[in-house]
């Protein structure tokens, strides 16, 4: 049974400009400020309630998770937990933290063996699986109700060596290029860059003209963390196999590196990239000052707010493709529930049941992430493809987005082409592949160098949660390369 639902999302933002008066340079600049508001309204099918008897008189869902990058999520979400909540017996109460509170707050919660029922992380978490349900249950009721789960979502969720699914990913952000149009068509790529190779042509080649550099940063955060990974894995190179066997020491990966010194020898510029943060990419796009970066959409859906002319400027590209054929980029975040072990009765099922609700209802939250995230389940969401067709949010043209119908096929996860397990998480979380490419660039070290380096720290973290029992594989601690 389905019925229809008018979603109304007004989207408002305060644009400051100020105008410089060139009267010899001594009046004051003058500042304008203007409100531009935009009303989307679209139809949107809503799949009715994941059925359940209500809970008890005092059940109680406190959610913990992560302020999204677009701010209408929140509006939307908070009301439609509550109402789930106030029509099935609980009391739901979120709180939004930032992205570095999520670890600390799980594991003071699970060390205290009291606190908030779920908890919304961004990349999995498996290193907590210890003190984690196993939810399993879960897992499989969705796939019987909504059918086969995105790959890169399983393999962010479920622990071969524990043989757990210790959280549930209901949703997933592509990370595509994102490139100013008018430098790229003058640098004879009009519809920007599709391998390695024309990245570095190119970037190089705009870079020297118009002093517009590339947007890939080599930092200790986020967005270097997934541009290395994706030009790894596109030379065919990866951290583990997929029976968790480190192989980060192989020629395809000192090819990498060797890139990416060339790269930041040609296309970046020198004082900002050891700096990078995980908003300078953003903030390079919206400013004009970035020719190309490595992002979700949400730096354009800013621009459209901004400068809606500057927003046309700028396309979107799929993975590049390395030099024997292989194309792969890292989802951007993900969005995986995890319960903690000291939650019981009424309140854990409450948990497994509005995991389904929100599931079962996703097209809601990807439309009001302004199609930022995706459905883990694709059949949730119908009305994917159209969108992207034709977005809602006034992309011009308006099937600006449709590659990303295709993301899916292109993305890969932490750890890939084994599970995100413990130790792979930690080498995500420790910039152990940012800081080898830094290193590299700088000319500190040489590219096979960088690797066993990398080797070598990763080879320690891996001991390490093996001994644990919750990653495979057996120890190499030579390095294969010289």
């Amino acid at each position: 049974m389905m019925n229809q639902r008018k979603f109304r999302t007004v989207l408002g933002t305060l644009v400051i400009a100020s105008v410089l008066l060139a009267a010899c340079g001594t009046a004051p600049p003058a500042t304008v400020e203007r409100l531009v508001t935009e009303i989307v309204e679209r139809e949107v099918t809503q799949v009715v309630e994941v059925e359940r008897e209500p809970f008890p008189e005092g059940t109680d869902l406190h959610i913990v998770q992560w302020s999204h990058f677009v701010p209408q999520y929140d509006i939307w979400f908070d009301p439609f937990a509550q109402d789930w909540g106030a029509a099935n017996n609980v009391t739901v109460s979120v709180d939004h933290v930032g992205i570095p509170d999520l670890d600390p707050a799980l594991a003071a919660a699970i060390d205290a063996g009291d606190g908030p029922t779920m908890f919304e992380f961004l990349f999995a978490p498996s290193a907590f699986v210890n003190g984690l349900h196993d939810l399993t249950d879960v897992n499989m009721e969705a796939q019987e109700r909504f059918g086969e789960q995105i790959e890169n979502c399983e393999m962010s969720s479920y622990l071969p060596a524990a043989d757990m699914w210790y959280g549930f990913c209901h949703g997933w952000v592509p990370d595509p290029a994102d490139y100013v149009r008018s430098l790229w068509a003058d640098a004879g790529l009009a519809d920007g860059p599709s391998t390695w190779a024309e990245l570095l042509e190119g970037g190089s080649s705009i870079y020297s003209q118009t002093d517009v550099p590339l947007g890939i940063g080599m930092s200790p955060e986020l967005d270097s963390n997934m541009a290395a990974r994706a030009l790894i894995w596109s030379y065919g190179g990866s951290i583990q196999d997929e029976n968790e066997n480190v192989v980060i020491d192989s020629p395809e990966v000192v090819e990498a590196v060797q890139y990416m010194v060339d790269l930041y020898q040609g296309a970046m510029r020198p004082d900002s990239v050891f700096d990078w943060t995980a908003a300078t990419n953003n903030q390079g796009l919206i400013a004009g000052d970035l020719s190309y970066i490595m992002n979700s959409i949400s730096a354009y859906r800013s621009l459209q707010k901004i400068d809606p002319e500057a927003a046309d400027d700028i396309g979107f590209g799929p993975a590049l493709e390395g030099p024997r054929g292989d194309r792969w980029a890292s989802s951007h975040v993900w969005a995986i529930y995890v319960i903690p072990n000291y939650v019981e009765g009424a309140e854990l099922e409450a948990a497994k049941a509005f995991m389904l609700h929100l599931a079962a209802n996703y097209n809601q939250a990807t439309f009001n992430s302004e199609l930022y995230t995706f459905p883990a389940f694709g059949d949730t969401v119908p009305q994917l493809s159209d969108w992207l067709a034709n977005d809602p949010f006034g992309s011009r043209p308006a099937d600006k987005l449709a590659l990303l119908g295709e993301a899916h096929e292109w993305t890969a996860w932490i750890g890939f082409p084994g599970p995100a397990n413990p130790a792979t998480g930690e080498v995500f979380g420790t910039f152990v592949i940012p800081t080898m490419m830094a290193r590299a660039a700088r000319g500190e070290v040489t590219p096979a160098e960088a690797v066993c380096e990398a080797h070598t720290a990763i080879e320690q973290i891996f001991d390490k949660w093996r001994a644990e029992g919750l990653v495979g594989g057996e120890s190499t601690p030579e390095c294969q390369v010289q």
